[in-house]
């Protein structure tokens, strides 16, 4: 007896799946990415400006993805994410850029190691990319012998509510400190240049006369006061402030100030004024968040606003060592998240809710940007990779052309093993565009793999969101929302999400 014939899928109707595909959870990016493998009427739903407004809708906040670094370590990944699903971004070579900052959409690096000082801003989720020369008055005033500099970026558009910026006008914010000859004790200043993207020029700089000098590699910037203040914190612990709308930079002391508190204090937004300044300090086990408030007639003054913790948060271990530390790394703005080192590995905490949960399991970090954005995959062939400066500049040879194949065939296979659909898809097929022309039958490994591999993503796409095969399109609805409405709940304030390290615990070192 001949077997039945099996009835076809039938695709539920595109308006609906409009009302679906937003609901699914922020916080598991390879959702949307799965979905958009189905056909290009989904990837084209998905990437549409309407359908991540629609996400800010819906869910409000949009989630920390992950973290960038400056750990100058191959086995250690450059964008770490924090996500419930695995996920994973391309981020520019660490050996060629250091990762300044993070926000509306948009990614800010700074050469490293070049005669040629140069920015790139950099779009994660479109892959588009911007590079551009530092501000002459930092290449000009102080030879070759300068200090580290930082700078962050941010949206141009005045009122923007930063829903879908990405593309639009950006500026930049450039701070550095130089040393100049002068009779007096103020020999060092440090200056700020703003960068506009309508007009491809820096500004004039800003400036400030002290009696020290300030590197700024360790901490990130936080924006304030309706995007019209930002807040950048030196090495050495000092905080300046400049007033984007008139161009002021101010420096201000943090509260309890002492020369050495590295590690001890970072920025962040006020916890009772979401628009005014914050500072978190570390006082073992404790987290003191203070607000910087203004008062008549007088200066500002730091006023304490909360204490956490963090033994009720983290697992005791994880704050008792001898020779290790609990350090404040970094804080994700918009969600109100910080980031913390400790004994055992990475953990966030949610200032709100003071929820804890570990996030990586090394710990030799010095700085992080987090990367808050929801996430949407763009079409199959409009992503575009981050320039480097790395390997791809110098493999004129056919020796490092098949080098770096092999490498992009490694992490697809990798990819494969982790469950990572679209990067091993793009580096095997990166692998083949690069051997097939000059490399003949080296070329049939990666082939085959991509033959093997390749034909497997669109139909364990299809089985992940659309698993209910013929269901009436009625029923394919109803589950489908239930199914992305409920959410899971845990009675503990811990949550370890920390994927296994490949390592033990490494030393700091220089990042």
């Amino acid at each position: 007896m001949a077997a039945a014939a099996q009835r076809p899928r039938r695709m539920p109707p595109l308006e609906i799946v409009r009302e679906i595909l937003p609901r699914l959870p922020p916080r598991e990016p390879a959702c949307l990415l799965r979905a958009s493998l189905v056909c290009k009427a989904w990837a084209d739903a998905i990437s549409e400006p309407a359908f991540r407004r629609r996400l800010h809708d819906l869910h409000g906040t949009p989630p920390v993805l992950g973290f960038l670094h400056n750990w100058d370590d191959e086995a250690v990944p450059r964008f770490i994410p924090t996500t419930d699903s695995p996920f994973s971004l391309a981020a520019p070579d660490c050996r060629s850029w250091r990762a300044l900052d993070f926000r509306h959409g948009r990614a800010l690096f700074l050469s490293k190691g070049r005669a040629t000082w140069e920015l790139l801003m950099w779009e994660p989720i479109t892959g588009s990319s911007h590079l551009l020369r530092v501000p002459e008055a930092f290449e000009t005033d102080h030879g070759t012998d300068k200090m580290p500099p930082t700078a962050a970026v941010l949206c141009a558009v005045d009122g923007c509510e930063h829903r879908d910026c990405c593309g639009g006008p950006f500026r930049l914010v450039f701070l550095f400190s130089v040393e100049v000859d002068t009779a007096d004790d103020e020999a060092h200043v440090t200056a700020a240049c703003v960068y506009s993207s309508d007009t491809s020029t820096w500004g004039e700089p800003t400036s400030v006369h002290g009696v020290v000098s300030m590197s700024f590699t360790l901490y990130s910037s936080v924006l304030a006061a309706k995007d019209s203040l930002l807040y950048f914190m030196s090495d050495n612990v000092l905080i300046l402030e400049y007033d984007l709308a008139k161009h002021n930079l101010t420096v201000i002391h943090p509260p309890d100030y002492m020369p050495g508190n590295l590690g001890r204090f970072n920025i962040i937004l006020a916890q009772d004024d979401p628009q005014g300044l914050g500072v978190c300090q570390y006082l073992d086990p404790n987290l003191r968040l203070w607000t910087r408030e203004a008062s008549e007639g007088t200066d500002a003054r730091w006023v304490r606003s909360q204490v956490i913790s963090l033994r009720n948060m983290v697992p005791l271990g994880s704050l008792l060592d001898r020779d290790t530390r609990v350090q404040v790394l970094g804080f994700a703005e918009v969600a109100n998240v910080m980031f913390f080192n400790t004994v055992t590995g990475i953990f966030t905490v949610e200032l709100q809710s003071r929820k804890a949960r570990k996030v990586y399991d090394k710990r030799g970090f010095c700085n992080l940007i987090p990367v808050v954005s929801f996430y949407t995959p763009v079409p199959r062939g409009e992503h575009q990779d981050p320039p480097s400066l790395g390997l791809s500049e110098e493999a004129g040879s056919d020796e490092k052309t098949v080098d770096q194949a092999q490498q992009l065939l490694d992490k697809g296979s990798s990819a494969i093993k982790e469950g990572v659909l679209v990067n091993a898809f793009k580096r095997v097929s990166h692998d083949t565009e690069i051997r097939v022309p000059g490399n003949g039958e080296v070329a049939l490994e990666c082939a085959n793999m991509e033959y093997k591999h390749g034909d497997a993503l669109p139909s364990e796409a299809q089985e992940v969101t659309d698993p209910f095969g013929d269901v009436p399109n009625s029923a394919l609805n109803e589950e489908l929302v239930k199914s992305t409405s409920t959410t899971s709940t845990s009675s503990s304030n811990i949550e370890d999400d920390a994927p296994p390290s490949e390592k033990g615990d490494s030393e700091e070192g220089d990042h």
